[in-house]
């Protein structure tokens, strides 16, 4: 079976399955949503770590600002590649990946602009004997999550190197998956976003990468190797 062909069914099967299965067992403000957030809320429905300096801080602006800049290289050298005859083999590759972190989260974005679900900790409503979540808040452009979406969209790293340098498309993919988790449980803990919120912006920002991977697979496979 054609590399595109094997792509295209494997990942296609992929989404459907991870659709389904965010789908089922993460609904927006569902059992497991509630169930994992709890331990960062209080009796009274206040978050605690709002304001912790490692989460809101640290977390939500150093290391965002660092990976930005980490796409700001990949940008600067995207143009330098037109004056720098060296850096021409490049110019796709790097300007493609900047162009899908861009596109990817701004389709995040978007979608949490016309959002009606509420950040946790504006839904949550003190009583006499604890609170309860309040859901039907609305237009909270809280979903899905913004800042784990600067994380995952590391993934596009994949995409764009796995014809010419497995280890270094699986370094995008792991570090991907990994940082957009860890900046979208520090957001949890603070109050900012259900879990639900950002496995969904997994979910989209890997979307919008394979359908256009394979728009663009041709290009891809024209010389892999001028892409290392």
């Amino acid at each position: 079976m054609h590399d595109k062909q094997c792509f295209l069914l494997y990942q296609g099967c992929f989404l459907v399955i991870s659709f389904c299965m965010l789908w089922v067992f993460f609904p927006v403000g569902g059992s497991l949503d509630l169930a994992l957030i709890h331990p960062w809320v209080s009796e009274s429905g206040q978050f605690l770590l709002r304001d912790n300096w490692y989460l809101a801080e640290l977390n939500h602006r150093y290391v965002k600002d660092l990976i930005i800049l980490l796409y700001a290289i990949f940008f600067i050298i995207w143009l330098a590649s037109f004056k720098v005859k060296k850096l021409r083999p490049l110019r796709w590759s790097y300007g493609y990946f900047f162009c899908m972190v861009i596109l990817s989260t701004s389709m995040v974005g978007l979608l949490k602009s016309q959002s009606a679900h509420a950040c946790p900790w504006n839904i949550t409503i003190p009583t006499s004997q604890g609170f309860f979540w309040d859901f039907s808040a609305s237009r909270g452009h809280c979903f899905p999550g913004g800042h784990a979406s600067t994380g995952f969209a590391l993934m596009a790293g994949y995409t764009v190197f796995r014809l010419s340098n497995k280890k270094r498309a699986y370094f995008f993919l792991v570090s991907g998956c990994i940082l957009g988790f860890a900046m979208g449980w520090a957001q949890m803990m603070r109050g900012a976003h259900f879990l639900s919120h950002n496995l969904w912006t997994g979910w989209i920002i890997w979307m919008v990468n394979v359908v256009f991977y394979l728009v663009n697979y041709k290009r891809f496979t024209r010389n892999p190797a001028s892409q290392e």
